[in-house]
């Protein structure tokens, strides 16, 4: 039975309207990237009197912005591979073998998800500050510190998920491996692993993502040389100006990579969503 018009007009009216939602705010970025200063700072007009590409060329010069870039990367790269190998190996272990204290550590690592970001701020800090005043190990202000402060959000999660997509794998494909003489790591690598890939990937997304466009802890644990992307933004406000085209220019740039990978591994990101997510 055909659904009625009235509804098909709504639907079409509202997916309009929610297409127009999201496409708005991107037309409003790329075309003020392309504006001139003078342009931008003045009454806005949907239709530009003049395009440049200048913009794009002094946000290198007007902030370190390649150097904000390579920190991001590293640390953001570090978080993800880092999160990703401890996640599968705790996942792993929680879904296959019986332990004393199995139901408390899911729920301990659960429960972490609850609490707000901020509220960690302080006792990291004050952590971070007297590890580097007892034994010399400078955590706060470094891309190490900013690593660990990632894997405390991201590592909780991600050994969550991976266990609800472990243990949508089937235990006789483990019990196979074993009668052909592997161990439990061989088992693990090569088996459940492979099989397990678009969970994997759905876990790395997630970790990349929270790490690359973290503000409060970026603001708080770096210094100018350690300084990230979501942080090294704030650059093109001054006292005097405020540079709007170049921030526009900047966050599009800055948003590349992110739209990039997650084009790329889209099919890998809804199927390990929705297979971790089932059971």
């Amino acid at each position: 039975m055909a659904p009625p018009r009235s509804f098909l007009w709504s639907r079409r009216i509202f997916l309009t309207l929610l297409t127009g939602f999201v496409l708005v705010p991107v037309y409003v970025m790329v075309s003020s990237s392309l504006k001139p200063l003078a342009d931008v700072s003045g009454q806005f007009r949907w239709l530009p009197s003049g395009l440049t590409i200048r913009p794009y060329i002094d946000i290198w010069s007007t902030v370190p912005l390649a150097r904000y870039f390579v920190n991001s990367l590293i640390v953001a790269g570090a978080a993800t591979v880092c999160s990703v190998v401890i996640a599968v190996f705790a996942a792993y272990a929680v879904s296959r073998y019986n332990f004393r204290g199995k139901r408390v550590f899911t729920v301990t690592v659960l429960s972490t998800q609850m609490f707000p970001g901020i509220l960690f701020l302080l006792p990291l800090f004050l952590i971070y500050v007297n590890i580097g005043n007892a034994t010399g190990i400078a955590l706060f202000g470094s891309r190490g510190g900013l690593i660990l402060t990632y894997l405390t959000f991201s590592l909780p999660f991600s050994i969550w998920m991976l266990i609800g997509y472990f243990d949508s794998v089937p235990r006789d494909l483990d019990e196979a491996a074993l009668v052909d003489g592997c161990g439990p790591l061989g088992a693990l690598f090569r088996v459940v692993v492979p099989a397990a890939i678009p969970g994997i990937v759905a876990v790395a997304v997630y970790a990349f993502m929270t790490a690359w466009g973290e503000v409060l802890f970026a603001s708080v644990m770096t210094n100018d040389t350690t300084r990230t992307l979501a942080v090294g933004l704030q650059g093109y406000s001054t006292l005097n100006d405020v540079y709007w085209n170049q921030i526009m220019a900047a966050s599009l740039v800055v948003s590349v990579p992110v739209v990039a990978g997650f084009l790329l591994l889209q099919r890998y990101l809804v199927a390990g969503l929705t297979a971790g997510a089932v059971k």
